[in-house]
């Protein structure tokens, strides 16, 4: 390491079968298969370094790539897959952060119509392309059941109800639409009850996908009948995969997961739950390289705190200060990103906990 305490910056969560290949021959770029990116808002913001230095290091010349995301998570992902990665990764950053200037008290579709810049963004006003060998999956969330046509409280309240009686519960309320693009993708089989329903990511549907993977209920509108996916309501793919508890083990590899928390959370409604809020031993991450800013490196920043949605409502109009106080949290996790890729190419056992 440059600094031996930076290794406290870091967080370290691993599934035994990643936990065996790291201590039997350690952990080299093409051992890397897949890239998650959580759902989690401006939180998302300070894994834009990481994304950075694994693509200019490790991921650029990958012949196998599955990258998989909601929310900002797809948004980082859809930014990663690209020739121009660091150019879309750059647009994506300089749109999340200045251009969400929100007047008083905003309705769904004024937060949409921002929301809509941020995809194109993403896009560069050109149509999607991806790096040959790197697959490309857009988790969304479609109505169903008392859901559908509704955009209400009273409609979200029973969903969140039937999801704290048991998690599947949920998937007579929404059904996990995935939009891709690009090589096959490890995740082309249903895998629990929220169903698979798996869409070509194309130039006529790529910035309505990103869009609805962001859509977050009763603060945004929903994205309708989107082109060659089943009619309806899309909303954001995070409601259902929050932190992405997906059946990663079911491929070959190294699941490597920058995350901004050490845990897993299922779906957005389970971080309500204090039961299911952090999953632990679950046999579909049992390849998962997990690594996440420790409490040590959060102290360092300006606000002892990672960028949150909050932060709109604590900052209100005054656009300046909050784009201040986000761009210095991003520039100070730069540290976490050298801290990060300094330990993946001399992973040390020590700092690695079970996930």
């Amino acid at each position: 390491m440059k600094n031996r305490s930076t290794t406290t910056w870091l967080e370290i969560r691993a599934g035994e079968r990643a936990i065996a290949q790291l201590r039997e021959r350690g952990l080299a770029p093409a051992d890397v298969r897949c890239v998650p990116a959580a759902a989690g808002g401006p939180k998302g913001l300070a894994l834009l370094p990481l994304d950075r230095r694994l693509h200019e290091h490790w991921l650029r010349d990958a012949s196998s790539l599955s990258l998989v995301g909601a929310s900002i998570g797809a948004w980082r992902m859809a930014a990663l897959a690209q020739p121009d990665a660091l150019g879309a990764l750059e647009r994506l950053q300089h749109a999340y952060v200045r251009e969400q200037n929100y007047r008083p008290r905003p309705g769904p579709a004024d937060v949409s119509a921002v929301i809509r810049g941020l995809a194109r963004a993403v896009l560069g006003a050109r149509p999607l392309a991806l790096r040959p060998g790197v697959s490309l999956d857009v988790l969304t969330s479609r109505a169903r059941g008392q859901l559908v046509g509704r955009n209400d409280r009273a409609a979200f309240v029973r969903a969140a109800a039937a999801n704290a009686i048991g998690r599947p519960r949920l998937a007579g309320h929404l059904e996990r639409v995935v939009f891709h693009a690009g090589a096959p993708s490890p995740f082309a089989q249903p895998f629990d009850a929220f169903g698979l329903t798996r869409i070509a990511l194309a130039a006529a549907n790529a910035e309505d996908a990103l869009l609805a993977s962001g859509s977050i209920p009763l603060v945004s509108a929903p994205v309708r009948d989107i082109d060659g996916a089943p009619l309806g309501d899309y909303w954001d793919g995070g409601v259902i995969d929050y932190h992405l508890c997906l059946p990663y083990a079911r491929q070959q590899g190294i699941t490597l997961f920058p995350h901004f928390v050490p845990h897993v959370t299922p779906g957005w409604l389970d971080r309500f739950l204090p039961w299911r809020k952090s999953v632990r031993g679950h046999p579909w991450l049992d390849n998962v390289l997990l690594i996440a800013p420790s409490r040590a490196f959060l102290d360092t920043l300006p606000e002892r705190k990672l960028p949150d949605r909050n932060d709109f409502y604590r900052f209100g109009t005054d656009h300046a200060a909050r784009i201040r106080s986000w761009e210095r949290a991003i520039a100070q996790c730069e540290g976490f990103a050298d801290a990060a890729m300094e330990w993946l190419s001399n992973p040390r056992l020590e700092r690695v906990r079970p996930l």
